[in-house]
This record gives C-alpha cells, structure tokens and sequence, in this order.
C-alpha cells in the first residue's frame, strides 16, 4: 500500500471516528487499517491520534496533519478529474445514500442506466429513509428531500418535490368531498409518523390555514399510506412521486385542487470539505439530465 492510500486510510479514521467503522466502510481488516496508522506514525515519530477502547481524538500535531491531508488529496482528485474528463471513464466505488420509496420508484431506473454508461464504475447503494451523516458513515453523496439544515454539507437542487392531498372514489362516494379546509377537518387523514399532525394549507384567496388533525393510522412509509387510501381508510396528504400512478390509474383523486400545498425540493448532499470526486460529479450532473426542472409524476396533475 503506498503513501497516498496510508494517508487516505488516516483521512477515514478520523472521519469514521474509529479504526473499526473506517476498516469496516473500506472493507478492510481492522487489524490491517490500526498497522497502517501505526506505520505512518513511527514514520512521522509523532502521535496523530489519542484513541483508547472507547474514544479517539487528533492531537494537535494530528489536527494539522489532517487538515494538510485533506488539501493534498483534493489536489489528487482534481489532477484525476482533468484526466477523466478527457476520458470519459469512471471506475472505483460510489457509495451513495437515497430514500426508500423514491430510490425505489424513482431512482432505480436512473442507477440501472448510470451503471450501463460506467461498467467499470461499482455502485453501493443504501435505501434507508434515515437521515445519514455523510462523513462518519463514509458515503459519497447522498439524495435527501425537504429542507437542508446542516451546515457541514453542500447541495444541489435536482428536482421540486410537490404534494397532493386525494382519497379513493369509494371513500368520497361513502363520506363526501372536502370543499374547504374546515370540512376538510371532519375527515380522516392518514398520518405520516414524522409530521406534527398539522396541515398547512393556501386557500383560492391566498389565505393561510393551519388544519390540526388526529388519526386513527399512520406510518412511516408513504407507499403504505398511499395503499391505505386506495383501501378506503382515509385522505393521504402525499408526494406527487408516490401517488402518481394511482391518481393517473382513477384510483385515487385528488382533492382540494384549488388550494396550494406545501412545496420541497430533492437534492444531491455531500461534505462541505470534500473535493467532489469526477464519479459523484458524474452521478449528480445524470440525475440532474434526467429529471430536469419538470418531473415527470407531476403531468397527471396538470
């Protein structure tokens, strides 16, 4: 192993906040990783990092050998990046982070034609609907929807997320169509677990309203709401990106058309101090080919 890979091996240490986590996101020994340390530590005769079982922490000449580490594999991946432009080849390891229903609606067919153009590009993804810290758990970039409140990351806007609220043709023919946000009250709405049981909701005159709700079912999972919709259960206030195929189908109908939603956007999120590599560059400028402006789920809305 050269100077330069011993050098990234201390980067992750750091940044995983162990030598286990960092040998486990590089796949490698924990043994083979704490050797590595070591060797550049008796090369260097200085200690980089106080760890003990429980914690670790850079010393002061350790925080400054990190900080210049950094500079000099940014200086590595940018020299790589001229490289590759002229190329067009992308290879090594992408390791990226996406939510699960969008990932899987959405995002999978994105991924499938990314690996056709780059066959000697490896792909590792991770469906999860949590949020993940993009530097202690070692991915590239990540896809995240809604609002952007760390300071430690950069974005990029791919795509605006829009809502629905709709319900089945059987639960309106049973309970009638909400005409405004105060009938709209007496309905039932399906909850998502992470929202505070509030609507906020725009009616035709530009008037705000906030329409506080109890129910009777909720998840953490909009496909799962949005099959309890279709059952009959209730209004599901719903990402255009899920309900899509089941409003075009009749399945479900929108509701309360008139009155303006809640808006988000998708973005591509990865470390503020990090050099993005030519592979994630490569991977955001695709989404962002892809999707545009205009997303495709929302024309049945139009």
């Amino acid at each position: 192993m050269g100077r330069l890979e011993e050098i990234q091996i201390f980067i992750r240490i750091v940044e995983a906040g162990g030598i286990g986590r960092a040998a486990e996101q590089m796949s490698l020994a924990k043994s083979a990783v704490s050797r590595r340390l070591s060797d550049l530590e008796e090369r260097l005769a200085c200690k980089l990092i106080q760890r003990t079982t429980r914690s670790l922490s850079l010393t002061d000449a350790g925080r400054i050998y990190y900080e210049q580490a950094l500079k000099l594999v940014e200086q590595y991946e940018a020299m790589n990046q001229a490289i590759l432009q002229g190329e067009q080849a992308l290879s090594g390891s992408l390791r990226i982070a996406v939510p699960l229903s969008f990932g899987l609606s959405h995002l999978t067919p994105v991924l499938d034609e990314f690996a056709k153009r780059h066959p000697q590009l490896k792909l590792n993804v991770d469906f999860s609907d949590r949020q993940v810290d993009l530097v202690e758990e070692g991915f590239d970039l990540a896809f995240r929807i809604g609002d952007l409140k760390e300071s430690a990351i950069q974005a990029r806007r791919i795509v605006p997320i829009r809502f629905v609220l709709c319900a089945s043709p059987e639960y309106l023919a049973e309970y009638g169509e909400p005409h405004d946000h105060e009938t709209l009250r007496s309905h039932k709405i399906l909850r998502y677990t992470a929202s505070n049981g509030v609507l906020p909701l725009v009616d035709p005159q530009g008037n705000a309203h906030q329409v506080h709700f109890d129910s009777q079912i909720q998840a953490n999972n909009g496909d799962f709401l949005k099959r309890m919709a279709m059952a009959g259960h209730g209004i599901v206030f719903s990402p255009t990106f899920i309900a899509w195929e089941a409003i075009k189908n009749g399945e479900l109908v929108p509701v309360l058309s008139d009155y303006t939603l809640p808006e988000m956007n998708a973005y591509a999120v990865y470390p503020q101090n990090r050099f993005l590599a030519p592979k994630a560059r490569a991977f955001i400028d695709f989404l962002v080919e892809r999707f545009g402006n205009r997303a495709y789920w929302d024309e049945p809305l139009d």
